[in-house]
């Protein structure tokens, strides 16, 4: 008799999550009869409700705080993992689990899906534990030079340290502060709430390149408005959600983040309709 198999994201907060629609919709067109809800965990409770699980449960998907609580937990980690610290997908199994950091793959796909293979140089705002990810997207796509803009550039020896461990050279600059050099990317890891110092989302937009802004639920963002009145293109972070679950999908599916799963495009483009609409 087959087990059926249940999913989840968690979180905390949670409510907000899209994750259910997205993961429903491509269980739909695989022909899965797999359930996939969200669940409120926090930090402290973490590994109480991991081990309370049941042979049915197959993965989950984890938002903040949870992403360091994740890699702790995890016997095994994916290269993004190990360089980033910070899970987003668990799979589980009965010779252990196994942690994934799809933020990374999630960020190269929203950003290829824009015309946007490979870049030399790029900026990111904020330092936060997303920014970790975008700079291992970053390296990935070819960069050697990435500007951290902080409001503590101090925040960022961190992000120096992950530079020096994968080949890119990453400086430090106060937010407000001109800019350190032109990049024809910026990748804006803040909160949507964040408040900004006056004037520095138009000094950012001037000699940021095209932007990425990780926020979704709150569009347009103050640096996405300061993108647009600048002329320069700004995208919301919904493209990376889309592509971090597919890879989420393909975990759960096929066990590897790289593996397509059957009717892909079918795939994608229902849970593009699930988040986007039509």
């Amino acid at each position: 008799m087959l087990i059926p198999r249940r999913l989840a994201v968690w979180g905390d907060p949670i409510a907000h999550s899209r994750s259910p629609r997205l993961h429903a919709a491509a269980y739909e067109v695989l022909g899965l009869d797999w359930a996939y809800d969200r669940r409120q965990v926090t930090e402290a409770g973490f590994a109480a409700a991991v081990a309370a699980l049941g042979p049915e449960w197959l993965g989950l998907s984890l938002t903040m705080p949870l992403k360091l609580a994740a890699f702790r937990h995890a016997a095994r980690h994916d290269r993004r993992v190990e360089l980033t610290e910070a899970a987003n997908t668990l799979l589980l199994g009965p010779s252990g689990t196994s942690a994934f950091n799809t933020d990374v793959g999630g960020i190269v796909g929203a950003l290829a899906e824009d015309g946007i293979a490979q870049v030399p140089a790029a900026r990111i705002i904020g330092a936060g534990a997303t920014a970790t990810s975008a700079l291992v997207a970053l390296q990935e796509l070819g960069a050697t030079r990435v500007d951290v803009v902080a409001r503590r550039p101090e925040a960022v020896s961190r992000l120096v340290g992950l530079g020096d461990a994968i080949g890119v050279r990453v400086t430090a600059s106060a937010l407000g502060a001109p800019a350190a050099f032109a990049v024809p990317l910026t990748i804006a890891t803040l909160p949507g709430d964040a408040a900004l110092p006056l004037g520095a989302a138009e000094t950012l937009a001037a000699t940021g390149g095209a932007l990425l802004d990780v926020v979704y639920g709150t569009w347009p963002t103050p640096l996405a408005a300061a993108w647009a009145e600048a002329g320069r293109t700004a995208a919301s972070g919904l493209g990376m959600l889309l592509h971090q679950a597919l890879r989420q999908v393909r975990i759960f599916v096929n066990g590897d983040p790289e593996s397509p799963v059957d009717r892909e495009d079918a795939v994608l483009a229902a849970m593009r309709r699930a988040v986007m609409g039509d």
